[in-house]
């Protein structure tokens, strides 16, 4: 197919194996520090740092004690509600066997972590006698860039790659385990606009602007960038194999299928957030209350 493609005076595609790229960073003996691995650390270690930094703003919802609580329960929520909500959204024959808890061979849903994240705000807003939705919008101020990491990881990976281009993409890629078929780099496409792009804006929704003030406002905004963005470049991911059969029958992706209750639910947030008073506003000669 590439042959045809050179023959006609397409652009010549871009070769995953020719950038030198290795799924780990490095390795001694039998120990190999895998990127995917880094990535998780540098999203959480971000995000800690970063919600730290807020909370010292004027109306934080949460105390340091609060936000430590909430990343040891979150970290949890992400790795088991990511990969019970692969099995249980893409995979559930896996269901009772042992396959179902080998993290290691791959499978991570990101509908299924953003549960699990979503269950442990809400255990650690309860037991510290939280506002639940304000403990979600500054959580969710970081997310995005935390998340950027991860995508980076699947690109360097040479995994989770998009569907063949229908035109000529001067960025298309063949990758190694995607037959000789040039393809949108759909990794990058993520990380530009679930992350990067997402990220920005919510950086400057809470830095400048007060939108930290408005209860759900911050998770309203970010919660229907992540369903939008997810179900805009679904367009261009590789469904998984197994569920290709979804793509014919119904016109869209798992994935998007997924992603349409998150912008309803985002959208119905901010609709909330902006029929209520702001509050914890700090008021002339008194502290922010939280």
């Amino acid at each position: 197919m590439l042959s045809l493609l050179a023959a006609s005076g397409a652009i010549d595609p871009i070769y995953w194996q020719d950038l030198g790229l290795r799924p780990y960073l490095f390795e001694i003996g039998w120990f190999q520090l895998r990127y995917y691995s880094l990535a998780y650390l540098i999203g959480i270690i971000f995000a800690v740092w970063h919600v730290s930094k807020m909370i010292k703003q004027p109306g934080a919802p949460m105390a340091q004690r609060h936000v430590d609580d909430l990343f040891f329960y979150a970290t949890l929520g992400v790795i088991l509600g990511g990969r019970f909500g692969y099995v249980a959204f893409y995979r559930p024959e896996l269901f009772g066997t042992v396959d179902m808890f080998k993290l290691w061979e791959g499978g991570m849903s990101f509908h299924g972590g953003l549960i699990g994240v979503v269950l442990a705000i809400a255990w650690v807003s309860w037991r510290g006698s939280l506002n639940f939705l304000r403990v979600c919008d500054y959580v969710a101020v970081s997310v995005p860039f935390a998340y950027f990491p991860g995508r980076i990881a699947n690109f360097i990976n040479g995994e989770l790659w998009g569907r063949a281009v229908e035109s000529d993409v001067p960025w298309a890629m063949v990758f190694p385990d995607g037959g000789d078929v040039a393809r949108h780099p759909s990794q990058l496409y993520q990380a530009g606009l679930e992350g990067l792009l997402l990220g920005i804006v919510m950086m400057l929704m809470f830095w400048k602007t007060k939108a930290r003030y408005r209860v759900g406002l911050l998770v309203g905004i970010f919660t229907t960038g992540m369903g939008l963005g997810r179900f805009i470049n679904e367009f261009f991911r590789e469904p998984d194999a197994h569920l290709a059969s979804v793509v014919v029958e119904t016109g869209l992706s798992r994935g998007q299928w997924l992603s349409l209750p998150l912008v309803a639910l985002g959208l119905a947030l901010v609709a909330y957030s902006l029929m209520r008073p702001p509050v914890g506003t700090p008021r002339k000669g008194k502290p922010a209350a939280a």
